[in-house]
């Protein structure tokens, strides 16, 4: 008995030493070789983990980024230019800076604008309240209220305002980590760039139903007049699926399509001056009228060389008749 307890144990030793011996070689044969300096980016990292960068995590982002050629596709929101400008560093790469990004609610169906038809009283998320059905008011784009974008975002950037019902962004705690337009069911989240000193033009509605129907659900809504295109000398809004669209590339922060929206669904956020709407449309007025005499004057100086060689044609007749 005591000869098999102790063959047994031989046994197993032996059989785990060779099987250790076996891990071993099979470990140093396919060990895969990591760059130091994954580690190095990492540690400048700002560690949110947000996925705001399009990777897993600020380790997975410090994988592909040592492993790219260049920085051209990858950037941390969080961290901003600062943490790029170590990453570049480590990596011996150059990188253009990139002019600050922001969350921008894109609705302002708020309980003035955009009355109630019915009570929802299910669980309160977005996500499942969007599932269910279109929402609380006859407005089918628009938010829900329900707060999931303030529960995704780690920064304490979102905040919902009781009065309006709807979430309210804080800039100076946003990181455009984009989290929250994730997590916003019905889309109205963008993440766009902050402009100069924090000045931007946005439309806030998102609403593709022709114009009646959306200003029927709220008095708020872009009814997709074109107006704003049409003031617009930049080139900057285009209208889409009934619905106008600012790109922040092209404006130049006029605020002339603020001025003649006919619902106010283009919202200026920061300027120093309230805006004046009477001035601006003054000011529209005066160089449309220019623009028309302009074109008047064009118009007739194109006439001209055309009624002149006729003129001259008479007078030659007249001569000659007088002769």
């Amino acid at each position: 008995m005591t000869n098999t307890i102790i063959w047994t144990i031989l046994i197993l030793t032996v059989l785990g030493l060779l099987l250790a011996l076996v891990l071993f070689w099979v470990a140093r044969k396919f060990k895969v070789e990591e760059d130091p300096r994954i580690d190095e980016v990492e540690k400048v990292m700002p560690g949110a983990n947000c996925g705001g960068c399009g990777f897993a995590g600020c380790r997975a982002f410090a994988d592909a980024a040592v492993k790219a050629p260049n920085l051209d596709n990858n950037y941390c929101p969080v961290g901003g230019n600062d943490v790029m400008q170590k990453v570049a560093a480590i990596l011996g790469y150059t990188i253009e800076q990139k002019a600050p990004r922001v969350a921008v609610v894109r609705c302002n169906g708020s309980c003035a604008n955009r009355p109630r038809t019915n009570i929802y009283g299910g669980s309160r998320s977005c996500k499942v309240k969007a599932g269910l059905y279109s929402g609380d008011t006859a407005c089918s784009y628009g938010c829900l209220g329900c707060g999931d974008c303030v529960s995704a975002c780690q920064f304490g950037a979102i905040s919902m305002n009781p009065e309006t019902g709807l979430p309210e962004v804080d800039q100076a705690k946003c990181t455009a980590c984009g989290a929250c337009a994730k997590a916003c069911p019905k889309g109205i989240i963008e993440i766009r760039n902050q402009g100069p000193r924090g000045m931007r033009l946005v439309v806030t509605c998102v609403n593709k139903d022709k114009g009646p129907v959306a200003k029927k659900a709220c008095a708020a809504a872009c009814i997709g007049c074109g107006l704003c295109a049409k003031t617009c000398t930049h080139g900057a809004i285009t209208v889409t699926d009934n619905v106008a669209y600012i790109d922040y590339n092209k404006c130049k922060l006029c605020r002339e399509c603020e001025a003649v929206c006919p619902t106010g669904a283009i919202h200026g956020f920061n300027f120093p001056k309230p805006l004046d709407k009477e001035a601006v449309k003054n000011r529209i007025a005066e160089r449309n009228k220019k623009a028309k005499e302009a074109a008047a004057a064009a118009a007739a100086a194109a006439q001209a060389p055309k009624e002149a060689p006729k003129a001259a044609v008479e007078a030659e007749k007249k001569e000659v008749k007088n002769a």
